[in-house]
């Protein structure tokens, strides 16, 4: 160990050169890695080349440029496309030749962004068909992501047909059209319909072309509204028309298919360019009526359900597709105007009768009044005249009380047989709707299938006794309780109404008698029949003043009768003077006619 020696190393020496077993080498190390630097691509950071893959997992991809060392990128950059695989060619964008491990860093992502906008622009006026990974939701529509950048995709715009869950696409890589720039915003509007439509118009043409009327397809539900069905045909839609779904009435076309399903349907017509095709199913099958028991006659108890109203009757269905209707007049025997909606309601189980049916227009009216018998083809024998009953009233006229015995029974009490006394103007003053009265039959019109009806009948008549009591001349309290232009109502007793006109309403003062004034009137004239009392309160102090001065005439001729021959004294018509005595006879005479005035 001694005996070495420090030996100094040759500057120069070629190591690889060593390791390789050459002791000696023409050219200089410098030269060799310029050779070597020149089988590799120049790069520089910032820059997007093109790269190979050259292996892949689930989380990375492995990326070769040509350089001296790989990249990796990670898996989640590529989900836009599923079907990558080793030696595809993609762009990657230099992020840093060299990190502090030595590792190239590449980004694809941001290589597709930095050529993203030019790819759009070129895609749109090419019609470039795209892939794009779809993102997520947002209102109205999805976000895709196409070459690094987030397009837009309406919801209109996914398929054909309307979706109805827009999640089942997120996460999915899909082929879109570009169908709109905004250059200024930077917005891009994409669609994947567009594509399914180039695909569908050239099968829509070859069906369109073959359509007739009559023909039956195979069809796919597409879309239900509450006016109909739309039905995909392969391209073509069709509508079926909720009154063509079903031979019965249909309230929701949901109730007699669900979407997607498949059935076949006939084609029922179309316009010139064959855009609007309408299509039914219920031809598919007999109609009702042909299937309707051929027994069926009218006079046949039915029965049905209530499936439409209207004010003017009810539809009732007997069997599905066979409806008849129950006009309202054959609801009841009543002769009211009445409304359907008075007897039945949409849902309603009812039993009928036949009145007609027609097979051939297919129509049948039925009723349900004849269910119950004609009470006016008895009458007579349970309203017979003079027979006492309790009735409604329906309704009010001027001249009387309209009421209903019992359904189909009607009557009227005329206005002049509610009171033997009151006096009524209108029949509201008398009783009121809804209201029970007690009648009595006075007539039956069976033609016009009403009694004639009568109240006060019920009560002996007063104005028999009242003939007794109120006789021409007799005098009686009254009240005026209601003055008119032609002269006042007078309320007597009993309940009784006497009549006043103004000649007769004048006191013995001169002045003229007011409401609610209580007076005496005397009896001027008595009507059973017309129920009319004339009063006059004037007649009572005029005739006793007449009574007096006939008196008094009366008692001056029998006391002048009776003087001529003994009592009253002569006077001596003298012309010179008078006497004491004549002065006497005189008085005499006086006193006795103010004592038969006082009497």
């Amino acid at each position: 160990m001694e005996n070495l020696k420090n030996v100094a190393p040759v500057e120069d020496f070629n190591w690889d050169a060593y390791e390789n077993g050459e002791t000696t080498t023409t050219v200089s190390h410098e030269d060799q890695e310029k050779a070597y630097d020149g089988t590799l691509n120049k790069v520089a950071d910032r820059e997007v080349v093109d790269g190979t893959v050259i292996a892949m997992n689930k989380r990375e991809v492995v990326v070769n440029i040509g350089y001296k060392s790989d990249g990796i990128i990670p898996m989640s950059e590529f989900r836009y496309n599923p079907d990558l695989k080793v030696g595809d060619t993609v762009e990657v964008y230099i992020e840093n030749q060299e990190d502090k491990k030595g590792q190239l860093v590449l980004s694809h992502r941001k290589a597709r962004a930095a050529r993203a906008w030019e790819r759009i622009n070129a895609a749109l006026e090419n019609e470039e068909i795209i892939k794009g990974y779809i993102k997520c939701r947002t209102k109205g529509g999805m976000i895709v992501d196409v070459f690094g950048i987030e397009a837009f995709l309406p919801g209109s715009q996914i398929d054909v047909k309307p979706i109805r869950d827009y999640d089942v696409f997120v996460g999915k890589t899909m082929e879109f059209k570009v169908v709109k720039i905004n250059q200024e915003f930077k917005n891009v509007v994409v669609s994947h319909k567009a594509l399914i439509e180039a695909e569908l118009e050239q099968q829509k043409k070859e069906i369109i072309s073959k359509l007739e009327k009559g023909q039956v397809l195979e069809g796919t539900v597409k879309n239900i509204t509450s006016y109909g069905v739309f039905i995909d045909l392969g391209g073509v839609d069709g509508l079926i028309h909720i009154t063509d779904l079903s031979w019965g009435r249909v309230s929701d076309p949901h109730e007699v298919v669900e979407l997607d399903q498949k059935l076949n349907v006939v084609i029922l017509d179309f316009d010139d360019e064959k855009k609007r095709i309408a299509l039914g199913l219920k031809q598919l099958t007999p109609h009702p009526w042909d299937a309707l028991d051929p027994n069926l006659k009218v006079g046949d108890h039915v029965k049905g359900k209530v499936v439409v109203m209207a004010d003017y009757g009810a539809f009732i269905e007997i069997a599905p597709g066979v409806e008849g209707l129950i006009h309202v007049s054959e609801m009841s025997w009543s002769q009211h105007l009445r409304s359907a909606q008075d007897f039945m309601k949409v849902g309603d189980e009812v039993e009928a009768v036949v009145l007609t049916l027609d097979r051939e227009e297919r129509k049948m009216s039925l009723g349900i009044k004849q269910l119950k018998p004609d009470p006016w083809e008895t009458i007579e024998e349970k309203y017979p005249i003079g027979s006492k009953h309790t009735a409604k009233v329906r309704n009010f006229t001027n001249f009387g009380v309209f009421v209903e015995c019992e359904e189909g029974v009607d009557g009227l009490i005329h206005i002049s047989d509610l009171s033997w006394t009151k006096k009524v103007k209108h029949p509201s003053e008398f009783t009121q709707i809804g209201a029970d009265i007690d009648v009595i039959v006075l007539e039956i019109d069976k033609d016009n299938r009403r009694l004639s009806l009568g109240h006060k009948q019920l009560e002996e008549n007063p104005w028999d006794v009242f003939e007794t009591v109120f006789t021409v001349g007799s005098v009686h309290e009254g009240t005026i309780i209601e003055m008119l232009d032609k002269g006042a109502v007078v309320a007597l007793p009993y309940g009784v109404e006497g009549f006043a006109t103004p000649k007769h309403l004048v006191k013995e003062d001169g002045t003229q008698a007011q409401l609610e004034e209580k007076l005496p009137f005397k009896v001027l004239e008595f009507n059973k029949d017309a129920k009319r009392i004339i009063l006059s309160h004037s007649r009572v102090f005029e005739d006793v003043a007449k009574a007096e001065e006939r008196a008094e005439k009366k008692a001056a001729k029998k006391a002048n009768s009776k003087k001529d021959k003994e009592d009253i004294p002569v006077i001596q018509n003298q012309a010179a003077s008078t006497t004491l005595g004549d002065i006497s006879a005189l008085a005499a005479l006086k006193e006795q006619m103010e004592a038969e005035k006082k009497k």
